[in-house]
């Protein structure tokens, strides 16, 4: 690593270079500094400062999870970023709960003035969100025109969180209808994490013990295609096309291992910042939903092979789906945690095919925002053919930033075809697996209402 760290500096250079962009002047050498602080409202920030600093900023935004002030999303990437000469910086939000997009962005920028009192004015700055923090970039993107100079937003919430809510309940409604009717499961208005807990942990039972007969697994196919649930976890490449067994497999493994028991207490934490639940299914009609849904034939072909009637299961669900939303939560995470897509600044998003907790499906659903909004000029996304939330290669981030640099210093998108991004990655150390790729409509999105 510390040979590849190395090489990182020189290696920037032409990897911009290959964009069409140079870097221009670099601050005077300096003594490396470290940086903490605790701003007004009780967040903390945290900042690092190369001694040959590039003038660049990043303004990191880290994902949902304790409130600690972060800046770079892991260790190696930091540490090639700040061998390359950008200066970091991130704030740890402020609570009272985890899902902090409330006073996020407002950190942030907090967190960057006062670097700036520090170092000084940078020459660029860039937002650069993972996950949650990806809709937290998406949102500086909107309002941060005067302090951004642009985003990269990797493995994003982009869909917010009015969707995220919608298409996790659908899912979670079916498999606790379908699997274990006698055995009610709570989905949504948690009195306590507690209750959100033990809430996960149930349909997480409920998923291992349904794996064991064939109607289990094609309802475990139907609860995984409403969420949007990927048919790939592990391995170098996805099961085969008609490998519908092995595809459900797969997202059995991704629900029961970590996705349910993750998901779920995450939804109390939304709802504590919401003030009420937001998510809705009453007068929800899932053979429509099913139909839209990428994942339909296979949930079809492995209903045949158990011999169960899916029409009577979709029924089954519309006639009795119930949960209706609080109008206030709703109304909260509208103005809080939901893009509008005005971007003011250019954003490149990159996200891989195969992500369990923020499907890439989301990423259709953004392009769709920005669309409606006339922004699409400031747009692009790329696509890494990988399983995994997040699941980068630090050179396929930093091929993509540099990207983004030559954006914001030509004016113009460079070459983002994936042999471009990926021969840029591997300048910088490791292959990159971009690809050519067009997500999915999001299913269960909140634009069903």
């Amino acid at each position: 690593m510390s040979n590849w760290l190395r090489r990182i500096g020189a290696l920037a250079v032409t990897t911009l270079t290959a964009f069409g962009l140079t870097t221009g002047s670099t601050a005077q050498a300096a003594t490396p500094a470290h940086y903490t602080g605790v701003l007004p409202d009780g967040a903390s920030w945290v900042a690092d400062v190369p001694g040959a600093w590039n003038g660049t900023v990043i303004l990191y935004s880290h994902g949902f999870g304790p409130l600690q002030a972060r800046d770079a999303p892991d260790e190696p990437t930091g540490q090639a970023l700040l061998a390359a000469g950008y200066a970091l910086v991130g704030s740890s939000y402020s609570g009272p709960s985890l899902w902090a997009l409330a006073s996020a962005p407002r950190d942030q920028f907090a967190s960057l003035d006062a670097l700036v009192r520090k170092i000084g004015e940078p020459r660029r700055t860039i937002a650069w969100g993972t996950s949650m923090g990806g809709l937290v970039s998406a949102l500086e993107a909107e309002s941060g025109d005067r302090r951004l100079d642009g985003a990269l937003t990797t493995c994003g919430l982009v869909a917010g969180a009015l969707n995220l809510n919608d298409y996790q309940l659908d899912g979670e409604y079916a498999l606790s209808r379908l699997l274990a009717p006698a055995q009610p499961v709570k989905l949504v208005r948690y009195a306590s994490a507690e209750e959100a807990s033990a809430a996960g942990a149930a349909l997480t039972k409920i998923v291992t013990d349904g794996q064991g007969t064939a109607a289990g697994r094609a309802r475990i196919a139907l609860g995984a295609a409403l969420m949007n649930t990927p048919p790939w976890l592990t391995g170098d490449a996805p099961p085969g096309p008609a490998d519908y067994a092995g595809q459900e497999q797969q997202q059995q493994q991704a629900l029961a291992q970590f996705v349910l028991g993750f998901v779920v207490p995450g939804r109390y934490q939304i709802e504590l910042a919401a003030g009420g639940n937001s998510a809705s299914n009453a007068g929800v009609d899932y053979r429509a939903l099913l139909s839209g849904s990428p994942l339909a034939r296979q949930v079809r072909a492995l209903y045949r092979t158990a011999g169960l009637d899916l029409d009577a299961d979709l029924a089954e669900l519309t006639r009795h789906a119930d949960v209706t939303p609080d109008r206030q939560a709703v109304g909260t995470l509208a103005r809080t945690s939901t893009a509008t897509g005005r971007l003011r600044v250019p954003e490149l998003t990159i996200h891989t095919t195969a992500d369990h907790l923020v499907p890439v499906e989301q990423e259709n659903w953004y392009a769709h925002r920005v669309r409606a909004a006339g922004r699409e000029p400031l747009l692009r996304q790329a696509y890494v053919g990988a399983a995994g939330h997040c699941a980068f290669r630090p050179s396929e981030t930093l091929a993509a930033l540099h990207a983004l640099e030559s954006r914001i210093g030509t004016g113009h998108w460079p070459d983002l075809r994936p042999e471009r991004l990926n021969a840029a990655a591997a300048a910088l150390g490791d292959p990159g697996r971009y690809l050519r790729y067009t997500p999915a409509p999001l299913t269960g999105s909140f634009d069903r209402r």
